[in-house]
């Protein structure tokens, strides 16, 4: 039986893998480039050259390859949990250079990535499925980057 113990995401990416990943790594703590190599002379016209990048985030495995001949799209994303505000802030401001912000704490960042960047309070806010976790929701849904302060006194009905 083969080896499965190491399971890794693929990410296909139209530009530069290695430049995609080394951006990550700065972002993201406990993260490191694992092995990064070019095939040359490959593909369908045997006259390109491909390359591969293995990186980890904060313990998760990735896998990187450029020239992708599509976009990447929502259909996949990274979802950060963060427990403060300033990591929120942090994360968000770093990986939005060069991309666009989306609703709900969604971003797509300059290589075509989508990112969920979440306050570890979010499930325990929508957990009990009550009149609080509505409040919640709904204030969710008017964010586009989210705020843990604007969140909890959503739930626990404070308003301005």
């Amino acid at each position: 039986m083969p080896d499965i113990s190491r399971i890794a995401t693929h990410l296909w990416f139209r530009g530069d893998a290695k430049e995609a990943a080394d951006f990550y790594v700065s972002l993201i703590p406990d993260s490191r480039i694992v092995d990064c190599f070019t095939f040359h002379n490959a593909g369908p016209d045997q006259n390109s050259s491909y390359t591969s990048v293995t990186f980890d985030l904060a313990g998760q495995r990735y896998m990187g390859l450029d020239k992708c001949p599509v976009d990447l799209n929502f259909a996949t994303s990274i979802s950060v949990i963060c427990e403060t505000q300033s990591e929120i802030d942090r994360l968000w401001n770093g990986l939005l250079d060069g991309g666009a912000p989306q609703q709900c704490g969604w971003l797509t960042d300059k290589y075509g990535l989508s990112w969920q960047i979440v306050p570890s309070i979010l499930p325990g806010l929508f957990r009990d499925n009550s009149e609080s976790g509505r409040r919640a929701m709904d204030a969710m849904l008017s964010m586009v980057k989210l705020d843990i302060a604007a969140l909890q006194a959503a739930y626990d009905g404070i308003r301005d």
